[in-house]
């Protein structure tokens, strides 16, 4: 017999062999569900697993590898929708109510002036790019003068699309001084090896104090990418309010992480629409954001992260937010040592959607709060490792929490969907909203509230109510509002 396949890419047979083939699946499912429930594994990781496995063996096996991977699929993830994606709410300009910065404004209006106002900037310069569209080949642009407290050399074009800065440049931005910010800008990498355009801001070393706010910035590898050097790591960080994107899978196998931050602490990523890190080669796992390297108090709050958005149905890992990322050789960690790969971190009011894998990981990280996340069509909240500790409270996951390998979590009046519901393709914190299908994510009857109180701010407003919804928001419709 010969499987044909239906609408939804799933295999099918003939009417008179329909009863005894569904009842055979439906009790293989029941069967697979109870094997890998407590395993944490949920039915989109084990489906490409089977696949991969039976890869290679005669077409019999093939095609039953592909049979049941289609099906356990089509009951963790079903059919997507086209997704409405609010942008991010503007941050405030730097350059706003400081008369530190009328000192000295610098105007650049090609790609030469650009490199030359960098060199030869001093505390409290704007250099303001003039509206148009800049190339930019061969090195790096160093931004390695020093700003001050107060007095921050800001890189900016005045209003947001209205500078286009093409990079063909392995590296875009090299900071290595503190105190610079960057704003309203949109980025584009232009390589045509993808392994050519590798980060648009490298903050490295004595760069602390960075902050990127209101850019719009696609086609790189790791669109931020911050470590240390020589001893030194670029601490107190922000990133905020960007839209950082691809328009195309990553043809590398270079790490694929749009925020990869490695051994600096006390950074916030905050307000940020990170959507389609693809990697299409290597060992094809990829991450919106991670911290990772031994830092410590580095906090992920307020973001929507959509893994496959405009790009899907591609092969790979996705993984939607992480403390410890996937671990760090020691050479690299803050004390050389990493023990832990983080301490003391925070996953708040995050929105997580569309994950082939975890929507949040916690690998190796001691004494983290994950609180008032939203997951929607993800594979589980994880913590692994005895050197993990979390805390979760609050968070509304469309999937399982799972502590692996000795790890210790805490779980305080978490919304959370058991692993073998999945493996029966139901989906009851999906059945919450107008449309999960979409993230029409308007409550279908009155939202689930808790008993005790959220944090103030949410994903789309401030002041919640005081008993809160689960998880990131109390409505979603604010997020798409005029004056978020």
């Amino acid at each position: 017999m010969t499987p044909c396949f239906s609408r939804h890419g799933i295999p099918s047979v003939s009417r008179g062999n329909a009863l005894p083939v569904g009842l055979l699946v439906l009790t293989s499912i029941a069967l697979l569900a109870l094997a890998v429930d407590a395993k944490g594994i949920p039915p989109r990781r084990l489906g490409p697993y089977i696949e991969q496995r039976a890869a290679g063996h005669n077409p019999l096996i093939e095609n039953a590898g592909r049979w049941v991977a289609a099906i356990l699929l089509n009951l963790d993830r079903g059919d997507a929708g086209t997704y409405a994606l609010p942008p991010p709410k503007p941050a405030p300009s730097a350059t706003e109510g400081s008369g530190a910065y009328s000192k000295r404004v610098v105007e650049v209006d090609s790609a030469n002036a650009a490199r030359q106002a960098l060199a030869s900037a001093r505390p409290g310069d704007v250099i303001n790019f003039r509206p148009g569209t800049y190339r930019f080949d061969g090195s790096y642009l160093e931004a390695s003068q020093a700003g001050k407290a107060g007095q921050e050399i800001v890189v900016r074009a005045e209003h947001p699309d209205s500078v286009f800065l093409e990079f063909n440049l392995s590296e875009g931005f090299l900071v290595t001084a503190p105190y610079w910010t960057f704003e309203n800008l949109t980025i584009r990498g232009v390589c045509k090896d993808h392994s050519n355009c590798e980060h648009a801001f490298h903050v490295v070393g004595q760069a602390t104090n960075f902050s990127a706010r209101n850019n719009r910035i696609s086609d790189f590898n790791a669109h931020f990418k911050i470590n240390g050097s020589a001893g030194k790591f670029p601490d107190h960080g922000l990133i905020e309010a960007n839209v950082l994107r691809n328009s195309a899978p990553r043809q590398t196998a270079n790490p694929v992480t749009f925020v990869d931050l490695v051994a600096a602490s006390n950074w916030t990523v905050r307000n940020n629409l990170i959507a389609d890190f693809i990697k299409l080669e290597g060992d094809r796992i990829s991450y919106g954001a991670f911290a990772k390297g031994g830092g410590m108090e580095n906090r992920f709050e307020r973001n929507i992260v959509v893994c496959e958005d405009r790009l899907r149905n591609y092969p790979g890992q996705r993984v939607g937010l992480s403390l410890g990322g996937g671990g760090t050789s020691k050479e690299a960690c803050r004390d050389r040592r990493c023990i832990t790969e983080q301490q003391r971190g925070v996953l708040s009011t995050n929105l997580i959607a569309s994950c082939s894998d975890d929507g949040i990981y916690v690998n190796r990280a001691a004494e983290s709060k994950v609180k008032d996340n939203t997951l929607i069509d993800t594979g589980p909240i994880s913590v692994r490792f005895a050197e993990s500790s979390a805390d979760l409270e609050g968070n509304l996951v469309d999937s399982a929490i799972h502590a692996r390998d000795d790890a210790l979590v805490r779980l305080f009046d978490n919304r959370q969907t058991r692993m073998d519901q999945l493996y029966m393709g139901r989906h009851p914190v999906r059945d919450l909203f107008a449309d999960a299908r979409t993230l029409d994510l308007r409550w279908k009857d009155a939202p689930p509230r808790r008993e005790s109180t959220a944090d103030p701010i949410e994903l789309c407003a401030s002041g919640r109510k005081a008993k809160a919804a689960y998880g990131a928001f109390d409505d979603y419709a604010k997020c798409q509002s005029a004056d978020h």
